[in-house]
């Protein structure tokens, strides 16, 4: 790390930064801004498809495209901060995401807003790599686990609490009003990074590896393409085919690119390491889990229940409500410290899990069974996050920390949007099987309005809760599937470096 004259004054005793307190606020209020916008936009599903004539995957792809520029591009971003400056980095993703925000909340067409969001994605990802390796920078050893326990919880707060958010702004604005009010808290972020974050970087900082960035970004939009349409075209057609070949095939020539550039934008010797590997697996999953499972219960609460945005909004709150109670108590870095981090990230994931399964399970028609899923979904996240990106980060060479930050953003995105698209298309799978007359409908409300009276209007909403409930059931299976592979592989770790 290196600093200016006036910035080593602002350095506390043991090398931590006097104000880092402030300054992790700061940060925090940044990346909570970025990570409100992965899952704001579920209660504007309706809005969207009724302003916009936006069809399921339209709105898929609204979603999408932020997750998946930002997980293309928060590597390359990552490594530019460790040879730039974070600092500058902070500062150039601000201006871009309160741009990005400007022309979605203006957009006029379906395209116009997933190109918007793509480009608010560019701003997120300088934002989310950086403000995990300013953490990483600022702290000494002895607050540092502290400092990324209330980061992870924001992270968690950002991502549950966005429909919350976005219900009470559809409730007395209009659905652009969700990414205009972006911009104040952009211009606030701008003052104070410039104010108080001091800048650091590593002097033996490489260039960015932009071919990576290109490669990754080009694979995972292709996989992803080919998940979502696979229920509208077939899966065994020839465009779902074609693409995910394409997509595994450019994945695979990343993986081989990352192998042998001189200056890699993920070094793959990384994953020898079964801490990291193990913490990868978890990262994903949990993100996958949650941002899935938020993407369809928005919906169940406003199409099945009949919850208007803001109703649906506040009923998810439990889940963020939960996550942050148990986080600053700091019970999680309490259980780490006793139980260890593989039997936390393990007992976190299998909560989610067992979250999901009854919001399925009991959540159909009751919104009481929705609410038990919904705390222990909140509890599991709450162990597991804290735990896996101290896991990630602890597993990198501190100069690397903002690679460190890359990685664990890039498989957070990329979990995000694989969770949106899997689950999004499990469910129009078995919605399209269970009423065979709806399937050249664009999306639950169009197949509504093209039904023949009551009996068939109920058919068709109790066909879309089954998918619904099909969905949340691959869901937990993945994510406790995820858990009980990162918590072996992490407790092998220990026992290698204990021999």
């Amino acid at each position: 790390m290196t600093a200016t004259a006036a910035e080593q004054n602002d350095l506390a005793p043991g090398g931590a930064h006097a104000r880092r307190w402030l300054i992790l606020g700061v940060i925090c209020l940044a990346q909570l801004t970025v990570l409100l916008d992965n899952t704001v936009l579920n209660v504007a599903i309706p809005s969207l498809t009724a302003d916009l004539h936006a069809s399921t995957a339209d709105v898929q792809w609204m979603i999408n495209a932020y997750a998946l520029v930002q997980s293309g591009l928060v590597l390359t971003a990552g490594s530019s901060a460790d040879r730039y400056g974070r600092k500058k980095m902070l500062v150039a993703g601000l201006a871009l995401f309160g741009v990005g925000s400007l022309a979605a909340g203006l957009a006029q067409s379906s395209g116009h807003l997933i190109a918007a969001r793509a480009g608010m994605g560019v701003g997120g990802a300088l934002l989310m790599t950086t403000t995990l390796a300013v953490v990483v920078q600022i702290f000494d050893d002895a607050e540092r686990v502290k400092a990324i326990g209330i980061w992870s919880t924001v992270s968690s707060l950002g991502f549950a609490a966005g429909p919350l958010i976005g219900g009470v702004m559809l409730d007395h604005f209009w659905w652009g009003a969700i990414f205009l009010v972006n911009i104040p808290v952009a211009v606030v972020g701008l003052v104070a990074v410039v104010r108080l974050v001091p800048e650091s970087r590593d002097p033996r900082g490489e260039r960015p590896d932009l071919v990576g960035a290109v490669l990754s970004t080009l694979g995972m939009t292709a996989v992803v393409y080919a998940i979502i349409s696979g229920p509208e075209h077939g899966w065994g057609s020839a465009q779902v085919l074609l693409t995910a070949f394409a997509g595994v095939a450019v994945l695979t020539g990343f993986v081989l690119w990352e192998l042998h550039v001189p200056h890699p934008m993920l070094d793959m010797h990384f994953f020898r390491n079964q801490r990291f590997t193990g913490a990868v697996a978890g990262a994903i999953l949990v993100a996958f889990g949650m941002t899935g499972s938020l993407f369809l219960l928005t919906q169940h609460l406003q199409f099945v229940l009949g919850y208007e945005p803001l109703e649906a909004g506040l009923r998810t709150a439990p889940l963020a409500l939960t996550v942050v109670a148990l986080n600053l108590t700091g019970l999680g870095a309490r259980l780490v410290v006793k139980l260890g981090t593989p039997t936390v990230i393990a007992a976190g994931m299998s909560l989610l899990a067992a979250g999901l399964a009854a919001i399925a399970l009991f959540g159909g028609r009751d919104y009481g069974g929705m609410l038990l899923g919904l705390l222990v979904m909140g509890a599991g996240v709450a162990l597991a996050m804290p735990a896996m990106a101290n896991a990630i980060m602890s597993a990198i060479p501190p100069e690397k920390a903002g690679v460190g930050a890359g990685v664990n953003g890039t498989l957070a995105e990329f979990g995000n949007g694989l969770g949106v698209a899997v689950l999004g298309a499990v469910l129009n799978s078995r919605f399209a099987a269970l009423v065979p007359g709806a399937v050249g409908a664009a999306s639950l409300p169009a197949a509504l309005a093209a039904a023949d009276g009551p009996a068939e209007r109920e058919r068709i909403t109790d066909a879309f809760a089954s998918g619904l409930e099909t969905s949340q059931l691959v869901g937990a299976l993945a994510v406790l599937a995820g858990g009980l592979l990162a918590g072996a592989l992490l407790r092998r770790a220990e026992r290698t470096q204990a021999d």
